[in-house]
């Protein structure tokens, strides 16, 4: 005869305890997993990627927006500047100012109105890339416009602010005003000239003033466009020369970058990999909205910087 053995008893208590943290009886409390901590194989790749994106958005900025922003800045600063100068007396007439030392890359000359496309620009001295992000630009190795000889300005055809944009809709016959240091000037425009045309010079006594810009897609520039002007006020006295032709560098010269560009594209570059090292860093150790929050200003402020260090080697009439 087989004897069934009751199961044995266990301890009620040590199988259910009322819960004690304020869930209600019959509910069970389950903790979630901590979610996995990010794979340092991924920081390099996260890192690259958001230097590029950093360079991209940049790149666009400055040519668009923050490029015009800056453009509107350079012109408000210029025209105080040579409003100020022209009110003392000791406005630019030539290569040097009133105490004979050459004139400093992107000092004010002059400001340039032609009413038929709208434009009023002050007008800086040099033609390297980084003086024509503030504005057109005067040839150094050319008369100041109302003297004798041909004074020659470049301008930007897009990028920053686009000041020589509709230039191309200039007619024979418009007129262009120039305000310098002896006064105001006048032009006519006798006409638009592009590449194999022929180069006309400025007769004995005669002053003449030529406009240049680039032409082509948008910021892919493929070509020159230049407007010719002949002086139709009274001509005025010209300085000694002090810059002779040819002796000017090549970052002023047509569609050229500015090599002097380099030092503060790495200074950038290595704040930008600083920057996203940090970001990487702290994405894994902070939080991601945290870490977004906080470094994408960053990264975006840095690269806009570098993007616009950057700019400065591309062709100065972009």
């Amino acid at each position: 005869m087989t004897v069934l053995s009751s199961p044995p008893e266990t301890d009620a208590a040590a199988v259910w305890k009322p819960p004690t943290d304020g869930t209600p009886a019959g509910e069970t409390t389950r903790s979630l997993p901590e979610p996995p901590a990010p794979d340092p194989a991924f920081a390099v790749p996260g890192a690259a990627l958001m230097i590029l994106a950093a360079l991209l958005l940049g790149f666009v900025a400055n040519l668009t927006v923050v490029g015009h922003l800056q453009h509107a800045r350079a012109q408000q600063i210029g025209y105080a500047d040579l409003r100020k100068q022209l009110a003392e007396g000791v406005a630019p007439v030539g290569q040097t100012d009133v105490d004979g030392t050459l004139l400093t890359p992107g000092a004010p000359v002059a400001v340039l109105r032609v009413p038929a496309i709208g434009l009023r620009e002050v007008v800086f001295e040099g033609t390297t890339s980084s003086v024509l992000t503030g504005g057109p630009g005067h040839s150094r190795d050319t008369a100041l416009p109302g003297q004798a000889g041909t004074s020659v300005i470049l301008g930007r055809q897009w990028g920053y602010g686009s000041p020589f944009l509709d230039l191309d809709r200039l007619d024979a016959g418009a007129r262009i005003e120039v305000t310098t240091g002896q006064g105001k000037h006048t032009y006519k425009v006798v006409g638009l000239r592009r590449a194999g045309d022929p180069v006309p010079f400025a007769k004995e006594g005669q002053g003449r003033l030529t406009l240049v810009t680039a032409t082509g897609s948008p910021y892919t520039p493929s070509g020159v466009l230049r407007v010719d002007a002949e002086l139709t006020s009274e001509l005025q006295p010209r300085p000694a020369r002090v810059l002779d032709p040819g002796r000017m560098s090549r970052a002023e010269e047509v569609l050229e970058g500015d090599p002097d560009a380099w030092l503060p594209i790495l200074l950038w570059s290595q704040l930008l990999l600083v920057v996203a090292a940090a970001v990487t860093w702290t994405l894994r150790r902070w939080g991601r909205w945290q870490t977004w929050i906080v470094g994408v200003p960053v990264l975006g402020a840095v690269g806009i910087a570098l993007s616009g260090a950057l700019t400065r080697l591309l062709p100065n009439l972009l």
